[in-house]
C-alpha cells in the first residue's frame, strides 16, 4: 500500500527516483534517523527534530523548503529522510529502539498499527487543537485510534477526476456530465462524432501495474453504493464477493472493458495494461482520446505549453455521481506521527498542524491539502485550486483510498493482481473472488 500511495502522489521525476535519499532540513544530508526522547528544545535537550517518510526527490526538496525559514526563526533544525522501503524500515526502527523523531504515514492504516503497538506518541495538544479547528471529522478520524488523537494530517488529495478536451467538448456540442447516466450518454455521443474510442487508460507502473484501475472501482464504489457500505468494504465487512461491489466492477467494466470504449490510441482493451498510466496524458493532449480518468498529479505529464484550464488545451471534471448533488469523493493523504514528545518535535509537530505550513507548502506547487486555513490562490496549478476547493467544501463526503486503508495483501496485492487480470478476459466473478482471497483469516 505504501508504494500505491507514492505511484499516485509523485512528480514524473520522483517517480523515477533511487530507492531513498537522505535529505536534511538545514543542509546536513545523511543524517541518521534519531529518534525517542532525544530530540527536543528544552534545557539539555537537543534542537533537533528528525522526519522520515516515503516522500523523495523533487518533492522532499520542495518540502525541505517549506519549513526552512520556520525552522530558523526557531533554531531547531529539521532533518529529513525518504525512503521507499519506508514501511519495512520504519517498522524496523521503533523495534530496534531508533524511530525517527516524526514519521509521515502514506496509510491510515499503516498509522493506526504503530498507535496499536504504543510505538506513537499522543499528539500534543495544540496539534489536536488545530485538527479540530481546520480539518474536517473524517479527517481527524484518520488521525484517532481507539478514541486517542495521534497525528494530524499533512497533504491530500482528491481522485477521480475525468480530463478532457475543452475545445472538443465545444465542436461535438457536449456538455460535462452531472449524473453517472449523463456521461454515458457522453461516452456514445462522442463516439458517434469520431468513430473512435472515447477513453484511454494506462494501468502499468513497474511493480505497482494495476493501480489506477483500483481508483476506478473505489470512485464507483462510493458513489453508487454510499460512504456507508464503502467503510464496510474498506474492513472487509462487505466482501469484493458482495453484489454491490461487483456492481462497480460492472459498471467500470462498461466503460474499461468493451472495445467500442477503449484504448483510443493504444490499441484494444488489453493495452491498457501495458500503458504506462502517465502516457495517456499527451494522448489526450494532442486529440488521440477525448476521455480518461486519473488524479489531479496528471497535469504534470502533458507535454510542455499544454494549457491547463477550462478555457485550455485539457480540463478536468470530478467524476459524477448517481445524482447531481452527490458530493462523494475519494482521495489520500499523509498523516504526521510522533515516536518523540521532546519540546521541539511538539513545535514541529504543531507547525506542520497549522494553515501557515499548508500555505507555505502549496505555494511551492504540486500539492494540495484538506486544511480549511490554506488559501486555495497559493496553488499554482488550476485543477490543485479546484481539488482544495472540493476539500474544504463542508458538504463533500470524503472517504480515504480504500486499497490504502485495506491489508497489504489485499490493497497492493490482490486487489492490483486482479485488475491487471481483470483487463486480460478473467471473469468478473472469478476475479473478485480471487481478491478475496488476500484478505487474511480470521
Amino acid at each position: 500500500m505504501a508504494l500505491s500511495q507514492r505511484y499516485r502522489r509523485l512528480a514524473p521525476l520522483a517517480l523515477l527516483g533511487a530507492a531513498g535519499i537522505a535529505l536534511a532540513g538545514c543542509g546536513a544530508p545523511g543524517a541518521p534517523a534519531g529518534g525517542g526522547d532525544d530530540g527536543g528544545g528544552g534545557e539539555g535537550e537537543s534542537s533537533t527534530v528528525t522526519i522520515y517518510g516515503t516522500i523523495v526527490d523533487s518533492e522532499a526538496e520542495l518540502m525541505q523548503e517549506s519549513w526552512a525559514d520556520w525552522a530558523e526563526e526557531n533554531d531547531i533544525e529539521i532533518k529529513y529522510e525518504g525512503s521507499q522501503d519506508f514501511e519495512t524500515q520504519l517498522g524496523t526502527r521503533a523495534q530496534g529502539g531508533n524511530p525517527p523523531d516524526i514519521a509521515i504515514f502514506p496509510q491510515p492504516g499503516l498509522f493506526a498499527d504503530f498507535a496499536q503497538r504504543d510505538f506513537l506518541k499522543p499528539a500534543p495538544e495544540e496539534v489536536e487543537s488545530n485538527a479540530n479547528e481546520y480539518w474536517t471529522e473524517d479527517w481527524v478520524n484518520y488521525g484517532t485510534y481507539d478514541g486517542t488523537f495521534y497525528g494530524a494530517p499533512l497533504m491530500a488529495n482528491v481522485k477521480g477526476w475525468i480530463w478532457y478536451s475543452p475545445a472538443k467538448f465545444a465542436e461535438w456540442g457536449v456538455e460535462v456530465p452531472e449524473t453517472l447516466g449523463d456521461m454515458t450518454a457522453l461516452t456514445e455521443t462522442i463516439q458517434a462524432a469520431t468513430g473512435t474510442p472515447a477513453w484511454c487508460a494506462g494501468f502499468e507502473s513497474g511493480t505497482a501495474t494495476g493501480w489506477p484501475g483500483t481508483d476506478w472501482i473505489e470512485d464507483y464504489v462510493l458513489r453508487q453504493a454510499g460512504p456507508e457500505v464503502y467503510d464496510q468494504w474498506v474492513t472487509n465487512e462487505v466482501p469484493f464477493t458482495d453484489p454491490q461491489i461487483k456492481t462497480a466492477f460492472d459498471s467500470v467494466g462498461a466503460i474499461l472493458l468493451n472495445p467500442a470504449n477503449v484504448n483510443a490510441g493504444f490499441g484494444p482493451v488489453q493495452s491498457i495494461n501495458s500503458t504506462a498510466f502517465g502516457d495517456v496524458a499527451p494522448a489526450l493532449a494532442g486529440g488521440e482520446c477525448a476521455l480518461t480518468h486519473q488524479a489531479s498529479f496528471l497535469s504534470g505529464f502533458f507535454p510542455d505549453g499544454t494549457k491547463i484550464a477550462e478555457d485550455g488545451d485539457v480540463w478536468a471534471f470530478m467524476l459524477p455521481g448517481e445524482s447531481a448533488d452527490d458530493k462523494a469523493v475519494t482521495g489520500a493523504g499523509e498523516i504526521v506521527g510522533a515516536f518523540s514528545d521532546s519540546e521541539a518535535t511538539q513545535k514541529v509537530l504543531a507547525y506542520l498542524s497549522s494553515p501557515e505550513w499548508a500555505n507555505s507548502r502549496v505555494s511551492l506547487g504540486g500539492v494540495t491539502s484538506a486544511n480549511n486555513g490554506l488559501d486555495p490562490a497559493n496553488a499554482q496549478d488550476p485543477i490543485l485550486q479546484e481539488t482544495i476547493k472540493i476539500l474544504q467544501d463542508p458538504d463533500t463526503t470524503f472517504r480515504f483510498d480504500a486499497s490504502d486503508l485495506m491489508p497489504g495483501a489485499v490493497g497492493a496485492g490482490t486487489f492490483w493482481k486482479g485488475m491487471v487480470e481483470w483487463v486480460n478476459g478473467t471473469s468478473t466473478d472469478e476475479v473478485l473472488a480471487q481478491i478475496e482471497t488476500g484478505w487474511p483469516a480470521g
